[in-house]
């Protein structure tokens, strides 16, 4: 942004904003707030919406193994449940707040799920003795 003529103030504001939309940031003014509610308001999104774009974020993290995208996926889904709200700005809040938990916690029972059949036991005959 420098070499492109701009203020260090300015490039030192834009890095803030940038930085604020870290999932484990909490924006610090109204600025970030609004352009963090903004981001996260695909998680307030309808089911249908919502469980697109997590088929989009595993399409775009393919390279990562299976097991471990749903591992780290899983904690980063909880970590906005943990909150006390998603949501900073009011009109956020009252408009995306309910439905963005509700989908969260519906993926990652989805994530638990798929997690769970990976390690099912296949019963043969030789482990019979085990149960």
């Amino acid at each position: 942004m420098l070499a492109a003529g701009l203020s260090i103030s300015i490039a030192e504001r834009v890095h803030a904003l940038v930085m604020a939309t870290r999932h484990d940031a909490m924006p610090n003014d109204v600025d970030e707030q609004i352009l963090v509610d903004v981001d996260l308001s695909i998680l307030g999104a309808k089911p249908d919406r919502f469980d697109e774009y997590e088929r989009q974020v595993r399409e775009e993290y393919h390279w990562i193994p299976d097991l471990l995208f749903k591992a780290k996926r899983r904690r980063v889904l909880a970590q906005f449940l943990e909150r006390s709200k998603i949501f900073s700005t009011e009109q956020f809040l009252n408009s995306y707040e309910a439905q963005a938990r509700t989908n969260l916690q519906r993926s990652i029972k989805k994530l638990i799920a798929r997690l769970d059949k990976r390690f099912e036991p296949t019963v043969t005959s030789e482990f019979n003795v085990f149960l």
